[in-house]
């Protein structure tokens, strides 16, 4: 066992008195060691409850034959950081709590890591750095949240942002709004519906680091704590069995995932962290999978924020499980954490809600939820939550509206500065330039909130689970790397294509070669974590991870 490297031998005596000052027996030293990264705290309502959770996994891993350590990451709600400065520090956070588990794994020698963690970043931070160390290991997320319910209806975080438009628009009320915040979010998990959260809650089951049925299962519900228990037991048995993240996060665990991703209509920032995640794993991965897959699996879910259903839906219906029976054909027969190869979980399902997970003859669209653009606005490619926009929306070309980052663009929203037609720019939003390529979920929300439905948005910057609407993200390269976003001016026409693909600056080539000549990048004065994020960062088609240096172990 790794552990052995520090509890074995006279020479590691004074290393074991360490480890009986936490109260450990002799049969205890002999067991496996295993960690339970854990990111509760009392500020994220998905974390709220994992204290509970890791209490059953360290119950599992006990009866399991193991002895389990916990310890802490840290973790940051990107809607309480949503459309001020903070969101800068959300991206950034992923590589943070990457590396607080490889630090405690690798310093602690153990043998196996069972991660506990919800919400955007945390979730890919801990898969990131479990392919990084490559030590047995299995995720459990926390579960979602319970749709909230106000005058008869079910409501989720969106109708809140959302609601922000309404009232400066004048068809909400600051009062109904104040009622609508205190009714929206009910309590403990991450946000109801299919938002980066609960998708890479997805991805991760999809892929096969978590036990089936673990993505869909709502925080509270007991069934949570019963996979808390499995998931600790199983753990041990990872250990026992020498099964590695490497072995499960392949080319094919990630292309399942993406399927998943396509059926479902999930968030555009999947994109970012399977690409973080497959550089981990030493996967070779590009955009143009996501966009092949796109071509193959129709999107079977109507999912909130795009559609009518929440992940309790989902979870009612079937969840994943359900979901890999109705896309069987595409799926590739390959092996989970759980020791339970992915066509034999399809076949274990003995019902599904086809009005929520329907038949791929009769889907929500023929193509996937995501789709690539490329163009002469997008050289290195962008992401657009294409079953998340109106028909009326997917062929556009408008002027542009420029602005140098979120707070410019909200301004003009709510000033009534923007027009049907007009296609928004946010620049300087970027992995570097923003830095930390901070979500506009306010701004989208703002703009369905004031009723508007032939405004486009496209920024370097990235968007929330939770945006819906013609919203194009991740353009690469950005405008502080040089991007052609960089040298669009207002009134440019920019011309969007979704059945084609593509995004467009309609610029003649010889002007746009003179502004590139001219162009200079505009720079922060920036310090601490940002200035050193900015400096490393690379751009978001490789997933926006940290450039110059070897992050997977084995090679370092």
């Amino acid at each position: 066992m790794r552990s052995d490297e520090a509890k074995k031998g006279y020479i590691r005596a004074p290393n074991r008195s360490l480890l009986r000052a936490l109260g450990i027996t002799d049969t205890e030293m002999d067991r496996p060691f295993i960690g339970i990264a854990n990111s509760f705290n009392t500020i994220v309502p998905g974390h709220l409850h994992l204290q509970i959770l890791a209490q059953r996994v360290r119950e599992g891993i006990a009866a399991g034959g193991g002895t389990p350590f916990e310890f802490n990451t840290i973790g940051i709600c990107d809607g309480i950081a949503m459309g001020h400065i903070g969101m800068r520090y959300s991206l950034p956070s992923r590589e943070n709590i990457a590396d607080s588990v490889e630090l405690m794994a690798q310093a602690h020698q153990f043998d196996g890591l069972v991660c506990l963690c919800t919400c955007d970043k945390i979730v890919p931070g801990m898969l990131m750095a479990a392919a990084r160390i490559n030590i047995p290991a299995i995720v459990l997320t926390g579960g979602n949240m319970l749709p909230g319910w106000r005058h008869g209806c079910e409501i989720s975080l969106t109708d809140v942002f959302e609601g922000v438009g309404k009232v400066a628009a004048g068809t909400m009320s600051e009062q109904e709004l104040v009622g609508l915040e205190k009714d929206a979010m009910p309590g403990c998990g991450s946000c109801q519906g299919l938002y980066t959260a609960n998708t890479m809650a997805c991805m991760t089951e999809a892929m096969g680091m978590s036990l089936p049925g673990c993505a869909t299962v709502p925080a509270v519900d007991a069934e949570k704590n019963r996979l808390a228990y499995e998931t600790g037991m199983r753990s041990v048995q990872l250990v026992t069995g020498n099964i590695c993240p490497r072995s499960i996060i392949t080319g094919a665990g990630i292309r399942n995932a993406i399927r998943v991703d396509m059926a479902l209509g999930g968030s555009t920032n999947t994109v970012l962290h399977l690409m973080a995640i497959a550089q981990e794993a030493g996967v070779p991965f590009s955009l143009d999978e996501f966009d092949q897959i796109g071509q193959t699996v129709p999107h079977i879910a109507s999912m909130q924020p795009g559609g009518p259903h929440s992940m309790q839906a989902l979870h009612r219906a079937g969840g994943i499980p359900a979901v890999f029976q109705s896309i069987r054909s595409e799926i590739e027969d390959v092996m989970t954490i759980s020791g339970i190869k992915t066509h034999a979980i399809a076949d274990a399902v003995r019902y599904i809600d086809t009005t929520v997970i329907r038949p791929v003859h009769d889907p929500v669209h023929t193509a996937g939820g995501l789709r690539i653009l490329y163009g002469s606005l997008a050289p290195g490619g962008s992401v657009v939550k294409c079953s998340a926009v109106q028909e009326s929306m997917w062929q556009h070309t408008g002027p542009a509206r420029v602005y140098s980052g979120e707070k410019e663009a909200m301004d003009a929203i709510l000033s009534d500065s923007v027009r049907e037609g007009d296609v928004m720019v946010i620049r300087y939003e970027g992995p570097s330039g923003g830095p930390g390529m901070p979500e506009m979920l306010s701004p989208t929300s703002a703009l369905m909130g004031r009723g508007y439905s032939r405004v486009a948005l496209v920024t370097d910057g990235r968007f929330s689970g939770g945006t819906r609407g013609p919203c194009i993200g991740h353009v690469t390269p950005e405008a502080a790397a040089g991007g052609p976003i960089g040298l669009v001016q207002e009134g440019d026409s920019i011309r969007i294509d979704l059945y084609a693909k593509t995004i467009d600056l309609l610029v003649d080539a010889h002007e746009l070669q003179a502004r590139k000549d001219a162009f200079k990048p505009e720079r922060k004065a920036l310090s601490g974590v940002l200035a050193r994020y900015a400096a490393m960062v690379g751009q978001a088609d490789k997933g926006a991870i940290l450039q110059g240096m070897s992050m997977r172990s084995d090679l370092v």
